[in-house]
């Protein structure tokens, strides 16, 4: 139930709004002067603040000057039976959602509240969106293996030396490559991920270089590919072991030559990009069997990078363990839950052929089934053993 702070020194007022607004389905608190209205403010995290403007002690004007300094998020509508456009005008201009004179027409205070708890929920969206995609995600971890990882990165990333991750699924060979990309000079710039396994061969070549109007049958107007969207920052090319033969022909001479040209154009296109490429296959048992050139792995590899499998550091595992259970408490908006040591050891002695990403997915599901603390027993009901 959303909460309203009504802030009025007249009590007639405040009891007539705050049975209007109870009726609505508001929780409704008052404050009497504008004091005790900014102690409530602070004390409480309200979605909107109705605020008359000629009070005692501390003045509408003054309220809204001290709540945009506590909290410039919740959104602050000003009353006043005393009002004058100069008013109006000088209380959005210090940040007021909006300006309504008494006594107050109930249709637009009901719309106004309502556009001001948009607001609110906007705001509220943003900042979990920007929590999750505004940071790159700490990689986790103490073992010996993580932390030669995190010294390759921290020597490799200043540099524009390309880069071949290797590694199972699920092991965060993305992760990897977002730090090499967080961590370089062109951290400014964009960083483009593509899936080469993803996307179907005859279309690949038009992902990555673009292609011109009419070049094909469903080709209805340019595109710009990847490589151009890249320019200035890096092209992340995952699972580039399933790349076609003739993208990888393409893609070989990008990279010597620093220039790409459209599918069905002919002008050469000058790209500055810095590329980290990804795989789970053993590349060089691709080139024997004629499935990837090998120049070309000669170009990726100028840096080797293998992640290893969770099974090969399980002394991390209590720690992502923790971190996840952190996270994923966090979504789903409860207190985080604690997890017993015979349950953690059983984690850590589980067969975790889909590594970390599998580890999480068992983590959300015992959040969501176990009890406020995790025990033995959830996990054996979680997990299914394997032998």
């Amino acid at each position: 139930m959303s909460q309203i702070l009504i802030i009025d020194d007249e009590r007639a007022i405040r009891k007539t709004l705050g049975e209007i607004l109870s009726y609505e389905g508001y929780k409704v608190e008052e404050a009497s002067d504008g004091e005790e209205g900014l102690k409530k403010f602070k004390e409480k995290n309200f979605d909107v603040v109705l605020c008359d403007i000629k009070m005692p002690k501390l003045d509408g004007i003054e309220f809204l000057d001290k709540a945009r300094e506590a909290n410039p998020d919740i959104p602050i509508i000003m009353i006043s039976g005393h009002g004058t456009i100069e008013t109006a005008v000088e209380a959005v201009k210090k940040g007021a959602f909006d300006y309504i004179s008494k006594p107050p027409d109930l249709n637009r205070l009901l719309i106004t509240l309502r556009n001001a708890m948009d607001k609110t929920s906007l705001v509220t969206e943003t900042k979990v969106l920007k929590r999750k995609v505004g940071k790159v995600q700490e990689m986790i971890g103490n073992s010996p293996a993580i932390q030669r990882i995190k010294d390759t990165i921290e020597k490799v990333a200043p540099t524009d030396a390309r880069v071949l991750i290797t590694g199972e699924n699920g092991v965060g060979k993305e992760l990897v490559a977002r730090w090499l990309h967080e961590k370089s000079n062109r951290s400014s710039g964009p960083l483009i991920e593509v899936n080469c396994a993803a996307i179907p061969g005859e279309l690949i070549e038009s992902e990555l270089f673009g292609h011109e109007k009419g070049s094909f049958t469903s080709a209805i107007k340019q595109r710009i590919g990847k490589f151009e969207q890249a320019s200035g920052g890096t092209l992340f090319l995952d699972e580039i072991g399933d790349m076609s033969l003739s993208a990888q022909a393409k893609v070989l001479r990008a990279l010597q030559e620093g220039k790409i040209t459209r599918v069905g154009g002919d002008k050469e296109i000058s790209v500055d990009v810095r590329v980290v490429a990804a795989t789970n296959k053993d590349l060089l048992k691709e080139v024997e069997e004629k499935n990837f050139r090998l120049d070309l792995y000669h170009r990726l590899s100028v840096i080797l990078i293998h992640v290893p499998s969770l099974n090969e550091r399980r002394d991390d595992i209590p720690l992502l363990v923790d971190k996840f259970l952190e996270n994923i408490c966090m979504e789903y908006g409860i207190a985080k839950k604690e997890i017993e040591s015979d349950a953690l050891e059983a984690l850590r002695d589980y067969n975790w052929t889909g590594n970390i990403r599998e580890l999480r997915n068992v983590v959300e599901r015992l959040v969501i089934l176990s009890g406020k603390t995790i025990v033995k027993e959830d996990v054996v009901n979680t997990v299914v053993p394997r032998n």
